[in-house]
């Protein structure tokens, strides 16, 4: 509790980092902030060219919103997770020179890749409706379903971030790892048709397909999620958020000697 109370005291560095993440992102680039709303874009018409037209057995209804939506929500797990795992050792000289809670270095690349998916968002409510698909009620979840991919991505930032510290490796290994997990994550197909024996079993193994369900079910379908799957989901990822943050805060001590 008081690491806490004293990351709260830092709250106006967290959001001087978040901005200067997002400053960096679109330094020296023409389009500039354009290219989060272009790049899910294009890759949207990427799948879609090689779904419907290139193999035609894709029976997806409004397949661009589906692909699109599981393209925004994997972009911000795989920028906040390969960014996170070089926060620490990447600001070396600002924690050898001045003290502050070590944990708003991680965090910060979390909030400024939410933050580029919330701009990313920007183009698929239009797009929602150029299609016909029309929000529902249920819309009043996705900041429920945002804030728990947030805490999971924290956890996540929190371990990969301390462990680099010890092991530089781990930059490497998290690269080709992220590749393994983009594929077994349904972006592209739904978890059921590729795993329709081990559904359940994928959803608690694998939060993020949990999360992509739970955007297309409330944006594409309209539909209310299902209470227990809502909080079986938030739950698993409050438990990687409290074991991530308790490996952070064990090793944060030797964070200065190691680096």
């Amino acid at each position: 509790m008081n690491r806490l109370g004293e990351f709260i005291r830092y709250r106006e560095l967290l959001s001087t980092l978040v901005v200067r993440d997002l400053k960096l992102r679109y330094r020296n680039s023409l389009l500039g902030f354009v290219w989060s709303l272009l790049n899910p874009l294009l890759m949207m018409l990427v799948f879609t060219t090689v779904f419907t037209v290139m193999m035609r057995n894709n029976g997806t209804p409004n397949f661009p919103i589906f692909a699109l939506i599981g393209i925004l929500a994997w972009n911000w797990c795989s920028s906040s997770v390969m960014a996170s795992v070089n926060s620490v050792v990447g600001n070396a000289p600002l924690i050898k020179k001045v003290y502050f809670p070590r944990e708003v270095l991680p965090t910060s690349t979390v909030l400024s890749n939410m933050a580029n998916f919330l701009l990313a968002l920007i183009v698929l409510f239009p797009l929602l409706l150029a299609f016909g698909i029309r929000p529902s009620a249920a819309l009043v979840l996705i900041p429920v379903v945002i804030a728990g991919q947030a805490i999971f991505l924290l956890g996540l930032a929190f371990v990969l971030s301390a462990v680099n510290v010890f092991f530089r490796d781990t930059l490497m290994i998290v690269d080709v790892l992220v590749l393994a997990w983009f594929f077994l994550t349904p972006v592209f197909y739904r978890i059921e048709d590729l795993f329709p024996n081990y559904t359940r079993l994928m959803y608690w193994l694998n939060p993020m397909a949990s999360y992509i369900t739970s955007y297309r079910q409330i944006l594409l379908n309209g539909e209310w999620l299902g209470y227990d799957f809502l909080l079986r989901t938030l739950a698993i990822s409050v438990m990687v958020l409290v074991g991530g943050y308790a490996f952070f805060a064990r090793s944060a001590h030797l964070f200065g000697e190691e680096l």
